[in-house]
């Protein structure tokens, strides 16, 4: 059976509110069920949409990570588009004064230092403030919805960033449709909150299980199989080691000039993190780290989806490729719009204070360490009450 995204859960209804003036934070990635861009949907079926709003990467999803974002006019609808990655993650007073109500519909990849997200917390807190109603047109996770796959560590406080503002595990194992029920409630938001769910989907499936088409959200997402890596090999931009950024397969990657990649093959067969595939690449990004010098490295791929805890793998990958290359191995700042100096990046996107030092503990200590903050079984009490499938 083909999954029915929220939004074409809507098309096929005629909401009271159908006709009201509406704004729509978006991309190109947020498709119908059958790849018609949802913006070009909603105005054949006669919603009154006035006003596109586009987060990170801009609408048309081509924007360098981390690069502000201008305003502009959509080519394909003639809309204009407010940028909420340039001055402020949040649309003003002036920007919705003119607008009844607003909807979301932005496809997410299940992880916590994804900004799309936090994109809509801020939204959320733009229509409370302005006594707007919110329309999320939900969407599945694409690394399946099984709460027993949820990976920590929770974020602390002192960490939060635009990429993860509130406590929730890496990976969340949630819609964002289900995230913002929890926020609403949770942080007291007062958003007046309609949430369209999805048909279809079974939470224990992954994209390739839904029968529509994968469609990249971001330059650096383009295939499913990198949804399920980039959880872990993400962590790769804190520190001098190439996440493939710069190639046509980031994030399915990782390499450097220095690096001995054979022996971090043999120490991970070693480990048995037999979920996984690799094979030993050279590659040459053409921007980013090392760009126009060939790095040697590992490509992976997933074969054990149900299994494989993307997090916990890429911690043990990053301790590895650290205690085979004490001296090249460094820390880096990584500098984006939301992080001009890009400090304390693996801190932001670890969630935890210290993050450095945590791969300084000899191994064993290194293993029961990562084990503990990764495990979030509490994660599924505190969210269980909002869960939509």
């Amino acid at each position: 059976m083909q999954v029915e995204f929220g939004l074409d859960v809507i098309l096929n209804q005629a909401p009271q509110w159908k006709h009201e003036v509406l704004g729509l934070l978006t991309n190109q990635s947020a498709t119908t069920k059958d790849g018609l861009p949802g913006r070009e949907a909603l105005l054949r079926h006669g919603f009154s949409l006035t006003q596109l709003f586009a987060p990170e990467h801009g609408l048309d999803t081509r924007g360098a990570d981390g690069a502000p974002m201008p305003d502009g006019v959509d080519g394909l609808t003639g809309l204009p588009v407010k940028s909420l990655y340039l001055h402020s993650f949040a649309p003003d007073k002036q920007d919705l004064a003119r607008l009844d109500r607003v909807l979301f519909d932005v496809p997410d990849v299940g992880v916590r230092f994804y900004t799309y997200l936090w994109s809509l917390t801020y939204l959320m807190e733009a229509c409370a403030a302005n006594g707007k109603p919110l329309v999320i047109l939900d969407r599945p996770n694409p690394i399946s919805g099984n709460l027993e796959l949820a990976e920590g560590p929770m974020l602390e406080e002192a960490n939060a960033s635009f990429i993860g503002r509130w406590s929730i595990p890496i990976r969340h194992s949630c819609t964002l449709g289900e995230l913002a029920g929890y926020f609403n409630d949770h942080f007291k938001l007062g958003v007046d909150l309609e949430v369209i769910p999805c048909k279809g989907w079974n939470r224990m499936s992954f994209q390739t299980q839904w029968g529509t088409a994968f469609v990249p959200p971001s330059p650096a997402i383009q295939r499913f199989e990198t949804t399920l890596l980039y959880p872990g090999l993400c962590l790769l931009e804190a520190t001098n080691v190439s996440e493939g950024r710069g190639t046509d397969d980031p994030f399915t990657k990782l390499g450097a000039p220095w690096l001995d990649a054979a022996a971090l093959a043999r120490r991970l067969f070693e480990l048995e993190m037999d979920e996984v595939d690799m094979e030993l690449v050279e590659f040459t990004p053409d921007s980013g780290k090392y760009a126009g010098m060939m790095c040697k490295g590992l490509q992976f791929s997933v074969h054990d989806r149900p299994h494989f805890q993307p997090v916990f793998w890429g911690c043990l990958v990053v301790k590895l490729i650290k205690e085979l290359h004490p001296v090249e191995f460094t820390w880096e700042p990584y500098p984006t719009l939301a992080n001009p100096s890009g400090t304390r990046h693996l801190n932001r996107l670890f969630g935890q204070t210290g993050s450095e030092e945590i791969f300084d503990l000899p191994m064993p200590l290194f293993l029961a360490k990562i084990t503990r903050l990764t495990r979030v079984a509490s994660w599924y009490s505190e969210i269980k009450k909002y869960l939509l499938y």
